[in-house]
């Protein structure tokens, strides 16, 4: 009913209390913060001489029985089409865009794969987070004999309540990891036209360099998303720090008992996590995550 406006300095909060009919108050406090695309310019640095050891990123074979049941299933050879390899890539992340609708705030299922994920949208008319629809890309493209990884995209805070995922799958014609996210059916591009993969967005982010965002990205088909909105502000805030798995293999995340996933974190010197973490439970997935200031090993060719 009321408004107000505070000017705070960065080292100065401003502590007020909400009165309600002179008994009930709430005490409010008013900080200062970066611009997200300010915060993610002061992570620009990296520890290129970080040796620590995590294991190696490895990529499950087109040829694996489930893989091949996914491809077969959902006629993937004509989704991709008969084009170059860019419009393949292209044409299987719109593929997910349109067959999956997007609910942030929905519970993942229970069974985490390409098949029983799309299986339950359908059967149930549900949407999935963009972690699933992660998932789902990255089996197709597993399947069709394309390197890919789901990457967690996340801010600076430890503890938060939004981050992002999207998909990374390697051009061997281009000598490149790719950026491509089903969520928003986004891809980024150079002032030549030439797509461009997460370490190279957040670099021209850094550095003010042109970015261009493919003209139909968009939420759910009905909402449009533009550079500013989607890259120097959302995903300005999600590349502070970024995560994989370390095996990109089909039913990556589903919980069987005994099963061991480890993850990998690629963190700028300013992160707040410099050491890596460990949760062991027999009866579920165990977790490792093990954290590395070096981009050139996080960002390695497969």
């Amino acid at each position: 009913m009321d408004s107000i406006v505070i000017k705070v300095k960065p080292d100065k909060p401003q502590d007020f209390y909400i009165l309600l009919n002179d008994k009930d108050s709430a005490l409010i406090r008013v900080s200062f913060q970066l611009p997200r695309l300010e915060m993610l310019k002061q992570a620009k640095k990296y520890n290129f001489a970080d040796k620590r050891a995590f294991p190696a990123f490895t990529y499950q074979s087109p040829d694996d029985p489930a893989l091949k049941r996914i491809r077969e299933e959902f006629k993937l050879d004509s989704v991709a089409g008969s084009g170059n390899e860019i419009s393949r890539m292209i044409n299987l992340m719109q593929w997910v865009h349109n067959i999956i609708r997007h609910d942030g705030n929905t519970n993942n299922p229970a069974i985490k794969n390409a098949i029983d994920i799309i299986g339950i949208c359908k059967q149930e008319g549900r949407a999935v987070n963009c972690r699933m629809m992660g998932t789902v890309l990255n089996e197709c493209y597993l399947a069709m004999g394309f390197k890919s990884r789901f990457l967690t995209c996340m801010p600076k805070e430890l503890k938060f309540d939004d981050c992002h995922v999207i998909n990374m799958v390697y051009s061997n014609d281009a000598q490149k990891w790719i950026w491509m996210d089903p969520t928003f059916n986004a891809y980024v591009m150079d002032e030549k036209g030439e797509l461009l993969g997460p370490k190279e967005v957040r670099e021209r982010l850094i550095n003010g360099q042109q970015l261009i965002l493919n003209p139909d990205a968009n939420w759910n088909r009905k909402i449009s998303q533009t550079k500013a909105k989607y890259l120097e502000t959302y995903m300005a805030k999600n590349l502070y720090r970024m995560e994989c798995t370390a095996a990109s293999v089909y039913n990556t995340e589903t919980v069987v008992a005994g099963k061991q996933v480890n993850y990998i974190q690629l963190v700028p010197l300013g992160g707040l996590n410099q050491e890596g973490s460990k949760s062991e439970n027999p009866a579920k997935n165990s977790y490792t995550t093990y954290v590395t200031n070096n981009p050139d090993l996080f960002w390695a060719k497969p």
